[in-house]
């Protein structure tokens, strides 16, 4: 059986049941209590440059403009959610967005992304854990620091193994798995999870801690903030029933 690859799961947001439920989320749901937050806390300046990695169908990216920000580039690699967030986009008249279908793991090959440098970046609603493997993470990390100006802020969200004792006693179900090498083959590492339901299938690793910090040292960004999200803001029951508890985490481009 293959193992999980960025094909698998750029088909899998490519498929009707995984647009039909983005699209819905970014008609419906807009900004969550927290992302807004944060956002208007680490990203103050409204003429600031900034951009959205892994946009989808464009939820955070319009909820952006909503709050005044203009300057605004955002891509995915899935096209068929591209091209819903560029049809939202001018259902709500949000002129001058830049959408992209573009890879995080390459983006500075981009050619209209490499031209002046951006003011802060966005990974929203846990995009950057959909990316398959360590190193394809630590790339995409690797490219949003190329094309970011020294001292932007950069902001994006996690799942987290150890947020609950109902998640530790999981993950050590899990790691026996692993031990014996009974997981699931299409896994490419402790921590990843590959599940199907109502919204289509979807691939996502689960990190902690301490792998975070890790991989943004090993990037070029320096920690500056996380916290679980029920900590920042009272959601709505429709944001809880799109979205589990998540981790969010802000760090500071280096020179």
């Amino acid at each position: 059986m293959k193992k999980i690859s960025a094909e698998q799961v750029r088909a899998d947001f490519n498929d009707l049941l995984s647009v039909v439920h983005y699209t819905r989320a970014a008609h419906e749901l807009g900004l969550w209590a927290s992302e807004r937050a944060l956002i208007e806390r680490f990203f103050p300046d409204r003429t600031a440059a900034l951009i959205e990695a892994g946009c989808g169908a464009g939820r955070v990216t319009l909820g952006l403009w909503q709050l005044g920000y203009r300057q605004l580039t955002a891509f995915d690699f899935a096209a068929e959610l591209v091209d819903q967030a560029r049809s939202l986009a001018i259902e709500r008249q949000a002129d001058g967005i830049s959408f992209l279908h573009a890879d995080a793991t390459t983006l500075a090959s981009c050619h209209p992304i490499n031209d002046k440098p951006f003011d802060g970046a966005l990974f929203m609603f846990n995009g950057l854990m959909q990316i398959p493997g360590r190193a394809n993470r630590r790339a995409a990390l690797q490219q949003l620091h190329a094309v970011c100006a020294p001292g932007a802020p950069l902001l994006f969200t996690t799942h987290d193994r150890d947020s609950s004792p109902t998640e530790r006693a999981l993950w050590r179900l899990e790691t026996l798995r692993w031990t014996r090498g009974d997981q699931d083959p299409r896994l490419v590492e402790f921590g990843d999870r590959y599940f199907e339901d109502e919204s289509g299938r979807t691939f996502m690793h689960l990190p902690d801690r301490r792998e975070i910090l890790e991989d943004l040292a090993a990037t070029g960004w320096r920690h500056t903030f996380d916290a679980m999200r029920s900590t920042i803001a009272k959601e709505t029951r429709a944001v809880r029933d799109f979205s589990d508890e998540c981790r969010f985490w802000s760090a500071q481009r280096g020179a």
